[in-house]
């Protein structure tokens, strides 16, 4: 049995095209307390491994967040768009006949280790209070905020061009978006990612992860057990 008032620490499968919010006020008002928190946010073009906190569980999200993260996914070589995602429409297209898989493999080993990378104009990150996306959505001109970020492991797990899948494994803060962008700098060409999953925090995995769906019908379950 669940209880949310102590705190329970719930892994979660965030659906495609879900904000992290959406998600928490989904478990929120399934479990109908306020104190729900989740322990860093997801975009909603990524799936994966989102953590929800309750009750005095969410005293953890600032030690979870901080937590090593791993993402597998997937650029598109040849294209590159504002958000560095699939969110906007390309806005630059390159050759890439001449990319050889050896220049692929190659290319990852820039971001092996510690270095300062620069944030996508559409995140999170605020400036003047505000979130940044919402400047750039409103055409507003964004100064992107740069933050030293660490990449354990990146390799290169596929490729089918224009497709490259990857699995990364990252601190606190890094952006994967970022590093498509980047990672398309480095072969003298363009690069956005299209697809992404978080896979871990830490120790906590997407294996042991619950369906959204099916973990609010069985809170859902034991709320009327309990009548």
């Amino acid at each position: 049995m669940f209880d949310f008032i102590a705190g329970e620490t719930l892994l979660i499968d965030k659906p495609y095209e879900w904000t992290s919010f959406d998600v928490v006020k989904k478990v929120r008002n399934a479990i109908r307390i306020k104190k729900v928190g989740h322990a860093g946010t997801l975009d909603p073009l990524a799936t994966g491994l989102l953590i929800l906190c309750t009750g005095k569980a969410t005293k953890t999200i600032n030690t979870l967040m901080g937590q090593e993260k791993e993402y597998t996914g997937t650029f598109t070589l040849g294209l590159t768009t504002p958000s560095f995602d699939k969110e906007t429409q390309p806005d630059q297209t390159f050759d890439i006949s001449g990319i050889t898989e050896a220049a692929i493999h190659t290319a990852t080993q820039p971001f092996i280790g510690e270095f300062e990378q620069t944030a996508p104009i559409y995140s999170a990150l605020k400036v003047g209070g505000k979130p940044m996306y919402e400047l750039a959505r409103a055409g507003k001109k964004v100064e992107p905020k740069k933050r030293m970020v660490k990449i354990d492991i990146f390799e290169i797990t596929r490729i089918a061009l224009p497709e490259v899948d990857f699995r990364v494994v990252c601190s606190k803060g890094t952006y994967i978006r970022s590093l498509a962008h980047d990672f398309g700098k480095a072969l003298n060409n363009g690069a956005y990612l299209t697809a992404l999953r978080r896979t871990r925090i830490g120790n906590h995995r997407i294996e042991d992860a619950w369906e959204l769906q099916e973990l609010v019908a069985k809170i859902r379950a034991e709320r009327n057990t309990e009548k």
